[in-house]
């Protein structure tokens, strides 16, 4: 009898542990887990790369720009991630034609290319989240080198280390529900050329993508915010879909805590910034959007603009909050509803 209930006691330990060890991992916030991997350090080691002098300011076209998305291309492949365009072939060909279509000053432009890594969903493969930012900024003047490391270096590295981080959920077992395309852009700084022509070509229906979280210059502070910089200017987030800016506004209050500010949200506020960058592109199409920006500052399009100046902390912050948003988009059961669409441009 002793010896039965001994049994029956480790019988009930083995089953106590048993569900407290189940418990744990269905407590798992893996959100934060894999968000935790993007680290200023990381951030930085890419940023002194890219927006090096060897980049040669990344004019469209040239081979500054050519080494630029070969970089991109290069981490993409040592990480494991996946070509959106199948194979080794992690470039969208953007000809000279349609850069140079209507274009009636400045040197001719060359043949330039997007830069398309993918992750495929698990559940809903079919439904895209694209996270996106330019890749080019606007190369040398008068024999200097035009870094862009804010404009858009910034926004670049941040995409790196978000899909690392969605890259290793996959590898764990936890990869998102639906797809994510990690988009990098060409030919912004010649007038949102490279996201004009995906939307025009794109490598996925643009009625099956759900969002396009664009990145464009988040590593510095603005004169408006010297005093609070733990900030970050939030512009388009309700334009299409209510539901979007109510879970951007969740996701922050839960995981990054930062001002989100919607001071160029305003139709009103005469820097239109929600015209000026690559998720416009998209917006027209009823793609919910929100542009991440951090406001301009003394450096902007300056040759000063340079690694050293990035506050990296808060590039770390950032880019975390985007990858949250993204990651709840990609695993949340329903997509984004969109209930304030627009009237898309006639083919």
């Amino acid at each position: 009898m002793k010896k039965l209930l001994l049994s029956a006691s480790v019988l009930a330990m083995i089953v106590s542990c048993s569900t407290s060890k189940n418990s744990s991992v269905a407590n798992t916030d893996y959100a934060a887990k894999y968000a935790a991997t993007i680290t200023e350090k990381d951030l930085a080691k890419h940023l002194f790369i890219y927006a090096s002098d060897e980049f040669e300011g990344r004019n469209t076209g040239e081979p500054g720009q050519k080494k630029a998305v070969k970089y991109l291309k290069d981490y993409y492949v040592t990480q494991g991630i996946a070509s959106a365009l199948g194979g080794d072939d992690y470039f969208q060909e953007v000809p000279a034609s349609f850069l140079n279509k209507g274009r009636r000053r400045g040197t001719p432009l060359k043949d330039s290319e997007n830069v398309v890594a993918f992750i495929k969903g698990s559940e809903k493969p079919d439904e895209i989240v694209v996270i996106s930012a330019h890749l080019d900024h606007v190369g040398m003047k008068d024999g200097k080198i035009y870094n862009g490391a804010d404009d858009d270096g910034s926004g670049t590295v941040a995409i790196l280390e978000i899909a690392e981080a969605f890259q290793k959920a996959v590898k764990e077992g936890k990869g998102p529900k639906r797809s994510i395309l990690f988009l990098h852009v060409t030919g912004e700084e010649k007038g949102l050329l490279g996201s004009s022509f995906y939307v025009q070509n794109p490598i996925f229906p643009i009625a099956n993508t759900v969002v396009d979280l664009n990145i464009d210059m988040v590593g510095r502070i603005d004169d408006r915010h010297k005093d609070n910089p733990n900030f970050v200017y939030l512009i388009g987030a309700d334009k299409l879909s209510t539901e979007l800016h109510e879970v951007s506004e969740a996701i922050n209050k839960k995981y990054t805590k930062i001002d989100l500010d919607y001071k160029y949200n305003d139709e009103k506020d005469p820097n239109r910034f929600y015209y000026r960058s690559d998720h416009y592109n998209f917006a027209k199409y009823n793609v919910p959007i929100i542009f991440y920006f951090n406001g301009t500052h003394e450096d902007y399009h300056k040759h000063t603009d340079t690694p050293d100046k990035i506050n990296y902390d808060l590039l770390e912050t950032r880019s975390r909050l985007v990858f949250h948003t993204a990651w709840e988009i990609a695993n949340r059961k329903d997509r984004l509803i969109v209930d304030k669409p627009v009237t898309p441009p006639s083919k």
